[in-house]
């Protein structure tokens, strides 16, 4: 009888003390996106719903996205921008609304969402051969600009091929996206003589 007790208080205790959770100490809150807000605090950002839980604890891989309100990570048809560094080379990725990796960091840059698509830089090893004399593969690096969806497969290829010489790790510091979605349907692509085209989304 005393433990039932004693287990009911604690219940009880549990659920006032969720109701009156407070989230302090925080260096930046953002305005609402996707029925989401980010919060910083330190150099971490976590994400809250409307009535203020959180539900992405604070982490250090987001991206921000600059805005006319601020600078910070953005939800955008449930897809948040993630990064994470491999031999020092910065690659992107999305995780979803309950902070799950949905499509691994692969892209060598990558926009949000918009309507079911993003914009990323997918990056391209071309196996050249072998080096006899040094017995080593020679392999050369190559990016397109590619559209994708939630899942992160590629619905088109936007842009011609960029090749970036041996080895990527000249893109410590992320090449820009240059392409840009102008309206629900339609891409804005920067050509290589700086021209645009437009091109609708099927």
């Amino acid at each position: 009888m005393k433990k039932t007790v004693v287990l009911l208080v604690t219940f009880i205790l549990m659920s006032f003390w969720g109701i009156s959770q407070e989230i302090g100490q925080l260096d930046y809150i953002s305005p609402f996106n996707d029925g989401v807000s980010a919060i910083k605090k330190g150099s971490q950002w976590a994400f809250i719903n409307t009535e203020g839980s959180m539900i992405i604890d604070f982490r250090d891989d987001l991206v921000a996205t600059k805005s006319k309100q601020g600078t910070y990570p953005v939800f955008s048809d449930g897809r948040c921008l993630i990064t994470q560094k491999k031999d020092g080379i910065p690659y992107y990725g999305y995780i979803d609304m309950s902070g799950k990796t949905v499509i691994t960091p692969r892209f060598l840059n990558a926009i949000n969402f918009n309507n079911g698509s993003a914009i990323a830089l997918e990056l391209v090893k071309v196996d050249l051969g072998k080096n006899e004399i040094l017995n080593k593969e020679v392999v050369k690096y190559k990016y397109f600009e590619v559209l994708i969806d939630a899942k992160g497969e590629i619905e088109n290829y936007l842009t011609e091929a960029v090749y970036i010489g041996l080895t990527p790790s000249n893109f410590v510091k992320a090449p820009i996206v240059t392409s840009r979605f102008i309206s629900e349907e339609l891409i804005a692509i920067k050509t290589k003589n700086k021209n645009w085209s437009i091109r609708k989304i099927d």
